[in-house]
């Protein structure tokens, strides 16, 4: 029995995280409290998961099937996507009507950021899916933070070439969270383009179409930002925009301490052998694997990239992260503690040897 079974509901916190701001300046009368979404990643979240801990849990194999099909965890992550959208626009009528300063405004975008991160998390649970509504709502998902061609690029791409020089989303040795983010949103864009191009090509129909899953993808945020200018005005562009930065940098920042410097091995012939747990950077920690549909198990993940969040297995063998994401985010953001922590924690796993790193 999974004991975390009535707890995923908790994940839903986040994007009420808009509301929640609304309620507490309101009552308050404090307006840094319109950042709550903020708060609630880098403070909250990271002082309740160092107090709760690991997991340490997993289902055993003759569970799975199971939990494969259990629709209540499907439910936990649908659920996500109004309330994500219901944020959104409020967002948008708070930024024209609420009484609030640039500076408030700002922490608004940021929780709605938040919103949008965890958003592309909840886009990357259902779009490993092989049901076409799960991969559509995946797109659906992506709309709110101009990422559309993750669809593609995480699938197609990150999973190919994951823990290797030749994947931008795989961060490298010595690199810092700050040189990682321009390669990995640009590398990304540029890999997606061509995955879809070739696809397109190889049946022999146009890139330039709407069959083309990163032009429908960003088709979505078009037509969503639009209506959102439409209803609201121009002056809620701006805050839009940089929602949109916000929320694919906090992913950004996951993707940068999930494989960082790790780097699979290579076969004879010189391709690299199927990536196994080793290749990522692991975490247990309970909380904020409940916020994030179990991402941090990310070695199961990449291992059986089939496989739901609530079937995901801890994985003992596997490089481990010294805290949750929430917590390893927030050093990712400082270089030099990031290089403290996790340098040594690197070399050790592989016992010093510079040449089974990937340093690029």
């Amino acid at each position: 029995r999974d004991r975390k079974r009535y707890l995923w509901p908790l994940g839903l916190l986040i994007p009420l995280s808009p509301f929640i701001s609304w309620f507490l300046v309101d009552n308050l009368r404090l307006g840094l409290f319109w950042a709550t979404g903020a708060w609630l990643l880098v403070i909250v979240i990271p002082i309740i998961d160092m107090l709760a801990g690991e997991d340490g849990e997993s289902p055993p194999d003759d569970a799975i099937p199971r939990l494969q099909k259990d629709r209540y965890y499907r439910w936990c992550t649908y659920a996500f996507l109004p309330l994500q959208y219901a944020g959104l626009v409020f967002a948008c009528w708070c930024w024209i009507n609420a009484p609030m300063g640039i500076a408030e405004k700002i922490a608004m975008s940021f929780t709605v950021g938040v919103v949008a991160g965890v958003g592309i998390n909840a886009a990357h649970e259902l779009g490993h899916k092989s049901e076409k509504t799960e991969q559509w709502l995946a797109k659906v998902a992506l709309a709110q933070s101009l990422y559309g061609h993750f669809y593609v690029e995480h699938n197609f791409g990150h999973h190919v070439r994951v823990a290797t020089p030749q994947d931008p989303a795989s961060s490298r040795f010595g690199e810092s969270f700050w040189r990682f983010l321009p390669r990995s949103v640009f590398g990304g864009l540029r890999s997606a383009w061509r995955i879809e191009s070739a696809r397109l090509q190889r049946k022999g129909k146009r890139t330039w179409s709407l069959e083309n899953n990163v032009l429908n993808a960003w088709a979505m945020s078009v037509v969503l930002f639009a209506a959102l200018i439409g209803i609201f005005g121009w002056e809620v562009a701006p805050w839009l925009l940089l929602q949109a930065v916000a929320g694919f940098t906090f992913l950004e920042a996951a993707n940068y301490l999930e494989h960082y410097g790790l780097l699979r091995g290579k076969r004879a012939d010189g391709s690299y052998v199927r990536c196994s747990p080793a290749d990522s950077w692991n975490s247990d920690h309970v909380v904020s694997n409940l916020f994030l549909y179990q991402l941090q198990r990310h070695s199961d993940h990449h291992a059986n990239p089939k496989l739901r969040y609530q079937s995901l297995r801890s994985a003992a063998e596997a490089p481990q992260l010294p805290a949750g994401y929430a917590v390893m985010i927030v050093i990712a953001w400082i270089p030099p503690l990031w290089r403290r922590v996790m340098d040594q924690r690197l070399l050790d796993y592989y016992d010093g040897d510079l040449e089974r790193i990937n340093v690029g």
